[in-house]
């Protein structure tokens, strides 16, 4: 099976699908609501995780952990968070811990996306 156009993402992902199926069927999931977002995204393996570069710069990261998926903005703090959904204390990034799919919906994963991406642009 392919995921992607790139070796190292598409191996990333292969690995997750034998090792831990629950955990890709999340990533995919945020994946493509990532790659939806902005056509331009540049996705690659890095710090052990997915991450997703626009114009040059690393805006965001999805990463497997044993009990959650935790999707990193490099730039968090600066979003809007009337809810308090990011976690996090450092100078700039923030993160959501996605542990079920539904967390995407709940934790709106595609507004911190919409925002992440339009940081960039």
């Amino acid at each position: 099976m392919k995921f992607s156009d790139n070796d190292k993402v598409n191996k990333f992902l292969l690995d997750l699908q034998s090792i831990a199926p629950d955990k890709l069927t999340i990533i995919e999931s945020v994946r493509k609501i990532f790659l939806s977002t902005n056509k331009e995204l540049i996705e690659d393996i890095k710090y052990g995780g997915l991450v997703f570069n626009l114009s040059n710069a690393l805006i965001a990261g999805i990463f497997p952990y044993k009990k959650h998926i935790s999707i990193e903005f490099s730039n968090g703090v600066d979003f809007p968070d009337p809810s308090g959904m990011l976690e996090g204390k450092g100078k700039q990034r923030r993160h959501l811990k996605i542990v079920e799919k539904q967390d995407i919906k709940t934790k709106n994963v595609k507004m911190f996306v919409t925002e992440a991406v339009k940081d960039q642009t």
